[in-house]
Formats: structure tokens, C-alpha cells, sequence
């Protein structure tokens, strides 16, 4: 069975840092690219940061360059998503998806999906 399961979200201050988690199983996980991407209430759901499989790339939206890093242990079917210096405008549900690699990575063409994170940036 296909699982992504995120953990780590909670409250945070504005300039907090968290890491998010999301383990896979149930599918090729290293063959994969994983992204993470967010929905705020009333707002589309958008694309944050996404990396390839062992040998791919790693890009980020541009709100989340010099403060987000995505990583991937591939030992431990897991990608992280270190948020620092959070702001406000990040609050959302954070979801990991895993794509087919050198797809576009958005969330029109992801395989398959976590049920989310509640991230909350508020002083």
C-alpha cells in the first residue's frame, strides 16, 4: 500500500524554524521525485520545493530560496523540509507528493499524496 506520511508541522513564531518529514512507502521511493507543496485556507494549493531522485535537481518557489532546504535519505525513504525564518504568509497544510523524475514537478502530474501537515506561523 502507498503511503506518504508527513510529520513535524505545529505553531511556530515568526522567525522559527521547523522540519518537516515525509516517509514513503509501499512504492520505488529512490526512482521517484518528491515535492512538497502547501494550501493556504482560500488559496490554490502551490508548489514549494521539489527534488529528484538521487541523481536529479532540487528547485524551490521563490518565496522559499535562502530560507527552505529539501533533502532526501533514500536509506530511510524520507524527505525533509527544513523551514527557517518562517513567516505568516507560510502558514498552510504542508503535503509531500512523489511525481514520476524529470517531470515537471507540480501538483497536476504527482502520483501520489500525503494527507498534510498544519503548519501555523502566528505570534
Amino acid at each position: 500500500q502507498v503511503q506518504l506520511v508527513e510529520s513535524g508541522g505545529g505553531l511556530v513564531q515568526p522567525g522559527g524554524s521547523l522540519r518537516l518529514s515525509c516517509a514513503a512507502s509501499g512504492f520505488t521511493f529512490n526512482y521517484y521525485a518528491i515535492g512538497w507543496f502547501r494550501q493556504a485556507p482560500g488559496k490554490e494549493r502551490e508548489g514549494v520545493s521539489c527534488i529528484n531522485n538521487s541523481d536529479g535537481s532540487i528547485d524551490y518557489e521563490d518565496s522559499a530560496k535562502g530560507r527552505f532546504t529539501i533533502s532526501r535519505d533514500n536509506a530511510k525513504n524520507t524527505v525533509y523540509l527544513q523551514m527557517n525564518s518562517l513567516k505568516p504568509d507560510d502558514t498552510a497544510v504542508y503535503y509531500c507528493a512523489a511525481g514520476q523524475p524529470y517531470l515537471s514537478c507540480s501538483k497536476f502530474n504527482m502520483d501520489y499524496w500525503g494527507k498534510g501537515t498544519l503548519v501555523t506561523v502566528s505570534s
